[in-house]
């Protein structure tokens, strides 16, 4: 289907919205009708017929049309910003929803700039086809053709000499907008990549002073911001060259028109109201046409939009995201069988990895970087899907699983802890959005996070700030922990959740977490040997493959990788 095909059909939501604003522009294109008509009367039987008794009406007539056209320009106006409006907001949370359905691998490979981008700006600039083409390219071709016809009407040979150049506009423009959509789409790609780098900049720029490489940054956004201007100027380069000549030949039929018509008016073929009629005419005529500049840049600007907008909305959804089974319970066990993952065809993240863990069991994923423990993880919670072997809960394979039920079940706290900018509060309830205020205290004082909220002025309803930068990472780790603790899950993931805690901290926390996986299954990802040594089974992966496992005593015992990655603690 074709791209702008796609989106006129997104104003099928609001028809009767597009009608009336459609017909007050027809309306209002009938009644341009009204100056010519009136200086053609006023000309040939006022002036040259001494006919007093139609200057009242015929003024009072032509001013009252103007007025009424006015009033029908504002409303029409009014009307369409509103639909527009109610458009860009239709269609940005459509593209919202979307991002939101798609899978985690999808955004490890596009930047968070980017999908910026076409949320902030390639929405607005998709829909503005659609108004403009109520608003405008519509009530240009009823324009034209109308007065056209009023003009072929009143002198045929006039109107020809007239539209004499309109041939040759026709062609350029045809061939200047097929040049010049390949020029918008690398305008806007360009601008996406300067957004994309602005944000990376942003979200990084404690890292840039510590290392002191602003020159390099803004090296970087210099030449990013140098690209969009250079590819600007070459959309602006042929309208510089094109435009112009347009408007040469359209007022070249004025001269045209007028030579002819003073020539013809003293040969009597025309009267000289229907010269000066043609005269007040001709911009009506040519307004379309003069418009044929706005309108293209808006067309081709949209169509490249809408198709960055239509990419991600036609890409396909997260598989068995509401669909699959939700079984009524949920003991907790959990079993790898020789399962499997890799991130592309050129590199296995993870292979063979074969465990089980019974309910309320504590499993340890230990490991050098990179050997895969996230990647276990990431497995249970579906961000990714085996691609070998099986996972299976409580004797349900994995994949039959609905992943709300799945997730919903399952508590997550990563390495990164992340904390919205809005208030403590309304980051807690993300778990359980019906808890209570005793329900949010009492999981903060498991996670030893109470103390430090209570100390803070408006406790609850402290603002968190961009990625929580209110608050220090050990802070926010605690925080993220009372998060999942609130939410009462029977799976439990903790990758790396006590790393920013100090010594006494993180025993505090340690006891509460104790507590807590007594009746629930837990996975915890870690490095520190007092975090794992109580585990019911320790799990050492090394370059993605299950290597050993066993109690912390008989680990030890074995003397191998583990006993190395123990060693190595303690020295520390």
């Amino acid at each position: 289907m074709s791209v702008l095909l796609r989106v006129f059909k997104l104003a099928l939501a609001y028809p009767w919205r597009a009608l009336i604003s459609l017909l007050m522009a027809v309306v209002c294109t009938v009644l341009v009708l009204v100056l010519p008509t009136v200086t053609k009367v006023l000309v040939d039987e006022v002036m040259d017929k001494g006919r007093r008794d139609l200057l009242f009406q015929t003024g009072a007539f032509g001013i009252g049309a103007i007025f009424l056209r006015q009033v029908l320009f504002t409303l029409r106006t009014y009307g369409n910003n509103a639909m527009e409006q109610r458009l860009i907001h239709d269609l940005r949370t459509a593209l919202y929803n979307k991002l939101q359905r798609l899978p985690i691998k999808w955004f490890d490979t596009n930047s968070s700039g980017e999908i910026m981008s076409r949320v902030a700006s390639d929405v607005p600039t998709t829909d503005r086809v659609i108004v403009e083409t109520i608003d405008q390219a519509i009530p240009a071709v009823l324009q034209f053709a109308i007065m056209a016809g009023w003009m072929f009407y009143n002198s045929w040979q006039l109107t020809l000499v007239t539209l004499a150049p309109l041939p040759i506009i026709g062609l350029i423009t045809t061939i200047y907008s097929r040049r010049a959509e390949p020029r918008w789409r690398e305008s806007s790609e360009a601008s996406a990549d300067l957004n994309a780098l602005l944000h990376d900049n942003l979200a990084g720029i404690r890292q840039i002073k510590a290392y002191t490489v602003e020159p390099e940054a803004l090296n970087r956004f210099d030449a990013a911001s140098r690209r969009v201007g250079e590819k600007h100027m070459r959309v602006m380069k042929g309208q510089a060259i094109v435009w112009p000549g347009v408007s040469l030949l359209a007022e070249s039929g004025i001269i045209l028109m007028l030579g002819c018509g003073a020539l013809w008016f003293l040969d009597g073929s025309v009267s000289k109201g229907t010269v000066m009629a043609f005269l007040m005419a001709w911009p009506f005529l040519f307004d379309p046409i003069s418009r044929i500049n706005n309108l293209t840049q808006i067309f081709l600007g949209g169509k490249v939009a809408a198709k960055r907008v239509f990419d991600i909305l036609d890409l396909p959804d997260e598989m068995n995201l509401t669909e699959g089974e939700r079984p009524a319970k949920f003991a907790g066990r959990v079993e790898f069988r020789n399962a499997g993952f890799s991130y592309d065809t050129d590199s296995t993240a993870v292979q063979g990895i074969s465990l089980i863990a019974e309910p309320g069991m504590t499993v340890a994923l230990v490991g050098p970087t990179g050997a895969g423990k996230s990647t276990v993880l990431n497995l249970l919670t579906r961000f990714y899907e085996t691609d070998r072997g099986k996972i299976l809960l409580d004797g349900h394979e994995i994949e039959s699983l609905s992943k709300e039920w799945l997730r919903d079940h399952t508590g997550y706290v990563t390495q990164e802890s992340f904390l919205f900018n809005s208030s403590l509060r309304e980051n807690l309830l993300l778990a359980k959005p019906d808890a209570t205020d005793d329900e949010i205290w009492f999981a903060l004082e498991n996670a030893n996070a109470a103390r430090f909220v209570r100390e803070l002025p408006e406790q609850l309803d402290t603002v968190a700030g961009e990625r929580g930068v209110r608050f220090s990472g050990g802070e926010k780790q605690r925080l993220s922990i009372a998060r999942a603790l609130l939410k009462n899950p029977p799976l439990l993931l903790l990758d790396e959740a006590t790393s920013a805690l100090d010594n006494e901290t993180e025993r505090l926390v340690q006891q509460a977490l104790e507590t807590l996986r007594a009746d629930r299954t837990s996975f915890v990802i870690a490095h520190r040997l007092s975090t794992v040594r109580k585990a019911d089974l320790i799990c050492v992966l090394q370059d993605g493959a299950l290597v050993e496992k066993g109690r912390h005593d008989e680990l030890l015992a074995q003397g191998g990788l583990y006993a190395r990655l123990c060693e190595a603690s303690i020295r520390e």
